[in-house]
């Protein structure tokens, strides 16, 4: 069995070594230390630490809401243990992740569908994860006026 510490070093070296780029779906654990927004967060993986961006929503820029989204997030992740899955790395250098907390009385629960079944995030447009978790709880959001959806007329 690979130890933690193990399995962080080898993602290190997939995602910045010459000739071994990280593949969609490769995954890392670790402890969430910050919240930059309610998409950008960092992640401790016991040999570093990365910057990851949730993949598929957009999190609204008002200050209100931002502030919002960013303290569910907080609330969700910081300072407990997640796990990322790897989707892919912009031109920019930005990793773009499926981020799922790993918390015992909370369960397992990919962050980006809860920041958007909150209401506190939208379905990036055309973008939608395999099973279409995102419309769905995009549309529950709409249906029970949460969040954005609250003003929004029936």
């Amino acid at each position: 069995m690979r130890q933690p510490h193990m399995t962080g070093a080898v993602f290190g070296l997939l995602l910045f070594s010459i000739g071994l780029p990280a593949r969609a779906g490769d995954s890392l654990y670790g402890t969430i230390t910050e919240v930059k927004r309610a998409d950008v967060v960092v992640l401790d993986y016991g040999e570093g630490q990365m910057e990851l961006k949730l993949i598929g929503i957009e999190v609204p820029t008002e200050a209100a809401f931002a502030a919002q989204s960013k303290s569910f997030v907080s609330n969700l992740v910081l300072g407990k243990s997640a796990r990322m899955r790897f989707q892919y790395r912009t031109p920019e250098g930005v990793m773009l992740v499926r981020l799922f907390t790993d918390d015992p009385v909370i369960g397992i629960k990919e962050v980006a569908v809860e920041l958007v079944r909150a209401g506190l995030a939208r379905r990036q447009e055309d973008y939608d994860f395999k099973y279409g978790e995102l419309t769905r709880a995009e549309r529950d959001a709409r249906t029970a006026r949460r969040g954005l959806w609250a003003a929004e007329q029936q």
